[in-house]
């Protein structure tokens, strides 16, 4: 099978733990017979200093030609004073919007070999960590109308949180879909005591939930859901939410396994395409020195074989082969642990890679 993948390896670490994905990724086309064709863009700061924008016309059409994207990560400290409009984080916004990825989807899955690396207590995380948080991605305040005016000598600001029934509808039914094919169960986290838009979520999932008799529904709120993932992650199978609220919920979720560098996650459209990026950011700080985790990236491209190129095997060949190395000790900087190998970016790659052949 051939497919078209354009590659955004952004700033930062970007270009590192990209360049490990795209390794293990022609290690899997060599072992099952596919073929993966990767076309190189820019995005984010090194799109600004290079083309003054941080994305360009020809660099969005390649991601809309491509049967799917890989993306690094983009922004840092250089680039914090340049204006609103032309930030680095702006070329996401377009691209999920340009692309249609409606669809955010964020795993939080503790490997059995990092439970000492997460925060909580060993008798919370011994039972295993294993949910995922499907946001809407394209909503809310994010993409409503942004004001700030000047009332009686003060600035005052006005952020719109919008949505429709249509919206609300399209993630609610990614997420019932996706609850019948992990463990069966689906909680909407809302703010329905406080705001029209989630009580006209909480109503439209009612509505849906009648039409998914076979998935175990619940409603919880926003606040309850924050503090639930702390005392008892373990309960909750798919959390489905609004744009914001899922922003803040999955950063949260992601530190209960210890490392935000191992956390993949998967934009998608009504189709099969979509964008693979790992949830961290362009950490500047050790960009160059190649001891960036570039493991989430790794799982982000197998998220990529699974939902976008229907290679279900290939997918599990990528986590597989992860579990391996961690079963055999070796570990980047951030979830180093005592009798283990430490290793950096390229050779954790490696591993993964030869695991794979």
């Amino acid at each position: 099978m051939e497919k078209k993948i354009t590659v955004l390896p952004g700033d930062g670490i970007g270009p590192e733990i990209v360049a490990q994905a795209v390794k293990v990724l022609d290690c899997v086309a060599e072992k099952f017979g596919h073929t993966f064709t990767y076309t190189y863009a820019d995005i984010g700061g090194c799109s600004i200093d290079r083309h003054g924008v941080p994305i360009t016309k020809e660099a969005m059409q390649t991601c809309k030609d491509a049967d799917s994207v890989l993306l690094g990560a983009v922004g840092g400290p250089k680039w914090d004073s340049c204006a609103p409009e032309i930030r680095p984080e702006k070329a996401l916004l377009a691209v999920r919007k340009e692309l249609g990825l409606f669809a955010n989807l964020r795993p939080t899955k503790l490997f059995p070999q990092l439970s000492d690396a997460s925060p909580l207590k060993q008798e919370i995380v011994g039972q295993g960590i294993d949910l995922l948080i499907v946001r809407e991605l394209t909503g809310g305040v994010y993409f409503g109308e942004h004001t700030t005016t000047e009332k009686n000598g003060e600035l005052c600001a006005v952020d719109i949180m919008p949505y429709s029934e249509s919206e609300i509808e399209r993630i609610g039914r990614v997420a019932f879909e996706t609850a019948r094919k992990r463990g069966g169960k689906l909680a909407s986290v809302d703010k329905a005591n406080v705001l029209d838009t989630s009580r006209l979520w909480r109503k439209t999932m009612h509505r849906l939930a009648e039409e998914y008799q076979d998935v175990t529904y619940s409603d919880i709120l926003v606040d309850n859901t924050a503090m639930q993932l702390i005392k008892n992650p373990t309960q909750f199978d798919v959390l489905v939410t609004e744009n914001m609220f899922g922003d803040i919920l999955s950063d949260e979720a992601s530190m209960l396994t210890g490392s935000i560098g191992m956390m993949p996650s998967a934009s998608l459209s009504s189709g099969t395409l979509g964008m693979y990026e790992p949830i961290h950011g362009s950490a500047p700080d050790i960009a160059e020195q190649d001891i960036a985790n570039p493991l989430g990236t790794i799982l982000s491209a197998a998220m990529m074989l699974r939902y976008s190129f229907d290679m279900p095997k290939e997918a599990d060949a990528i986590e597989a082969a992860v579990n391996r190395v961690l079963d055999d000790g070796y570990r980047t900087g951030d979830i180093m642990q005592d009798g283990c190998q430490q290793v950096g970016c390229s050779k954790m790659g490696d591993l993964v890679a030869q695991r794979i052949a």
